[in-house]
């Protein structure tokens, strides 16, 4: 098994996506103005919804997908080996991005935490903080 998609919640959605394409450089690739915005990344997806919008039920003529949201900041991990880890902490304090914490885990390797727009609590890491190669 394998994790598909992880949302991640901003009310200001336009300005956190913009953050994700312009910063991040990922790839928008689905949108519904006002609600979500999708990106595609490495085998996977990373979806931004608003949560006021999702909150809501689904229309009758809409998919089936029920409310949901959260409250609160949230958390995503984007893997990265060690001198892409470099690269990226270089590209995010070029952006003027404030780097909260950059450091090596007692059990091997490295991670860098950052905010986007919306709050959410952002991570790169060298997937050997978890055993992973």
């Amino acid at each position: 098994m394998r994790i598909l998609e992880t949302a991640l919640y901003a009310e200001n959605l336009e300005e956190t996506a913009a953050f994700y394409e312009t910063v991040l450089g990922l790839e928008r690739f689905a949108e519904v103005e006002g609600r979500h915005v999708f990106f595609r990344l490495d085998g996977s997806v990373l979806l931004l919804f608003k949560p006021s919008a999702t909150a809501m039920p689904p229309a009758p003529d809409a998919l089936p997908v029920p409310a949901h949201g959260t409250a609160g900041p949230g958390h995503a991990c984007f893997a990265a080996p060690g001198g892409d880890l470099d690269r990226w902490h270089q590209r995010l304090i070029g952006a003027g991005v404030a780097v909260e914490s950059a450091f090596t885990w007692p059990q091997g390797g490295r991670s860098v935490y950052f905010r986007d727009p919306a709050g959410n609590s952002i991570e790169f890491a060298e997937p050997r903080i978890w055993g992973l190669a």
